[in-house]
């Protein structure tokens, strides 16, 4: 068995002591790794100076300094829409193909401070605009599970698929994504890896190139809670450089027993939607049952806003996607044709060249529901409905018979083969993909994502948990319980990956 896929970050801290490993072999192992298994695509850049400059470090601290930081010798890989000084950062698209940050955002300088050692940027989709990790300059990321070849292959979902496959097959430790509608949960589903979405605000965006910045969360990918949890422990906190970060100290979080008999569980009815494969209903009704027998208290809720959640989400994402697209007009950074008849001609040529149609078309129609004609029919009634959605999560965690967390599905269905993934139009997909992750980002609120068990196609099946705000370590304290019941194979134990 490959110990790449399964080692933790308390087993390589053992290693490292023991001197049955080093910080530099690791890295180099890893390096390594994330060169065989190019044909996946995961990795875009791979930073080798880097990694192995970093390894030596933390080296240093092992066997000379012994002033061990928690990371140390643990590799990483970042999504390729967080700034990092010095490596490109393209978010996978031509408009930013040359564009190398002259700072690091906060949660990459945190990580490194930590003793992290960063492996490369990983692969996701045009301005992380997608749920499969398909639309990108670099091409698709191919999932590990069940990879057969280049003729019949699984997405691994998006758009923080290049972490989710890096973390699955072992190029590192842990990832870290972005999640604006469920792109971290969405590929540590599809890949069963643990995904963690914090409460807005928790981590700082500082340094995340914006999608839609009223729902973008630092997310982070690892392969058990134990370690996702460590992760989250050392980016979370407030930072002065984003305003949006929740300004008191953030409290490390503990994991430890929890007497189930004094956790009320919601399952959500509006959750069971069309599309949801029986797998996914025979997995969500399987836990549920677990975590009776633990003496849980699993009660049924509604949230009647669930519905047209989607549709809410879609119109929100697209009016702050085309004004955060407008900073890129080939003037002051980023491509710039050279159409010089006029500034118009410039904006356009450079729009046009520098974005895939995904983009533009997002930009179109968020320039469509902002026009002044339009503006209430849609981006205000739009905010309006995210109140209610809001207010569902508010009502069933503090009404009179209120629970404390949501289980649901993460996704409607294992990974689909690529062929029939894009066949269907991006928006379609991401209304699919999207349609049990999006409401915590509508709402702010923490989820995790963790994997349960493979499907007929030996494949992961993922559930979700969602908690009211900064409840990181009931949820995750939640998610490490069940890991131990369920306990889910690594890819190589489960023979899916030579």
């Amino acid at each position: 068995m490959n110990k790449l896929t399964s080692y933790t970050i308390k087993e390589l801290h053992k290693a490292y002591h023991d001197k049955i490993l080093t910080p530099i072999s690791f890295v180099d192992l890893c390096l390594q790794k994330a060169r065989q298994t190019s044909k996946l695509n995961a990795i875009v850049t791979i930073t080798e100076d880097v990694a192995e400059t970093q390894g030596i470090e933390s080296e240093k601290r092992f066997y000379i300094e012994k002033n061990i930081k928690p990371l140390d010798g643990i590799t990483i890989a970042v999504k390729d829409n967080f700034c990092t000084k010095n490596i490109p950062t393209t978010c996978a698209s031509e408009m930013l193909k040359d564009f190398i940050p002259t700072y690091d955002a906060t949660v990459y300088s945190k990580l490194i401070d930590n003793g992290a050692c960063l492996i490369g940027k990983s692969n996701l989709d045009e301005f992380a605009m997608g749920s499969g990790t398909v639309d990108s300059i670099f091409g698709p990321t191919r999932n590990a599970w069940g990879y057969n070849g280049d003729s019949d292959w699984r997405i691994a979902g998006g758009s923080s698929g290049g972490s989710a496959v890096a973390v699955s097959t072992g190029v590192c430790v842990a990832g870290i994504g972005s999640d604006t509608g469920g792109s971290t949960r969405n590929p540590a589903a599809l890949c069963g890896v643990v995904g963690i979405k914090p409460t807005y605000g928790l981590v700082s965006r500082y340094g995340l190139i914006p999608l839609v910045n009223s729902m973008d969360v630092p997310g982070i990918l690892a392969r058990n809670v134990v370690d996702a949890t460590r992760i989250l422990n050392c980016v979370a906190g407030p930072d002065h450089l984003d305003s949006t970060t929740i300004k008191r100290d953030f409290k490390p979080i503990e994991l430890k027993d929890i007497d189930l008999s004094k956790v009320k569980i919601g399952i959500p009815t509006e959750y069971h939607c069309e599309g949801m494969s029986k797998e996914i209903i025979d997995t969500w009704s399987f836990v549920a049952d677990l975590l009776e027998k633990e003496k849980a208290i699993i009660k049924t809720v509604s949230m009647p806003h669930t519905s047209v959640s989607i549709a809410v989400y879609s119109i929100l994402n697209q009016c702050e996607v085309a004004s955060n697209m407008a900073r890129y007009d080939g003037l002051e950074f980023g491509l710039r044709t050279n159409e010089d008849y006029s500034t118009e001609e410039l904006y356009a040529s450079s729009r046009s060249q520098g974005f895939n149609n995904v983009v533009r078309s997002r930009i179109f129609a968020g320039n469509y529901f902002l026009l002044t004609r339009n503006y209430d029919k849609y981006f205000l009634k739009a905010l309006k409905l995210r109140r209610l959605i809001a207010d569902d999560f508010k009502n069933v965690f503090n009404g009179d018979n209120g629970v404390d967390v949501l289980l649901t599905p993460t996704t409607l269905c294992d990974a689909p083969l690529y062929g029939d993934f894009v066949s269907k139009h991006n928006r379609d997909q991401c209304a699919f993909q999207d349609y049990c992750t999006q409401p915590a980002n509508m709402a702010g609120i923490p989820a995790v994502s963790i994997p349960i068990r493979l499907s007929n196609n030996k494949l992961p099946i993922s559930l979700q948990i969602m908690g009211p705000n900064l409840s990181e370590e009931l949820l995750l304290n939640l998610a490490k319980r069940i890991e131990s019941i369920v306990n889910f194979p690594t890819i190589d134990t489960a023979n899916c990956i030579s």
